[in-house]
């Protein structure tokens, strides 16, 4: 996933204008990005030709979270610039052993946690889960 300077040339405007010059250029910047795409190496692991991670990373931060990323991928798709395609999905599922009191086992003094809120008082309402078809 290399850029060109004239693919970079149709997106360029998407981009917001310092208030300085920067230190990276925007397309240094996403050659960088795609780099760090392509590979899937950590930040710190990205080629000193590019310019130093951590003004990089914090430039892909910033522009994160004010939506502008979404923005450049999403034009750089409908202009052909680079075509994202899904090859493995993996879908990870945890599970966490807890504590027997946590899951409603009865207490040494024979009271059970699971009905009872932190004041002691009854609780309004209890989720039961109920099979497709039952009522």
């Amino acid at each position: 996933m290399e850029l060109t300077k004239k693919q970079f040339a149709k997106i360029e405007h998407l981009m917001p204008k310092s208030r300085k010059k920067p230190t990276i250029s925007n397309y240094d910047f996403m050659r960088a990005l795609l780099y760090i795409i392509e590979n899937g190496c950590k930040w710190r692991a990205l080629p000193k030709e590019y310019g130093n991670w951590h003004t990089i990373y914090v430039r892909f931060n910033r522009w994160s979270k004010s939506g502008i990323i979404d923005e450049i991928f999403e034009a750089m798709q409908t202009k052909n610039i680079i075509e994202i395609r899904t090859e493995i999905v993996c879908i990870d599922s945890t599970s966490i052993k807890v504590h027997p009191d946590a899951s409603g086992a009865r207490k040494e003094n024979g009271k059970q946690s699971i009905g009872r809120s932190k004041g002691g008082s009854q609780q309004r309402f209890i989720w039961c889960p109920r099979l497709p078809g039952q009522q």
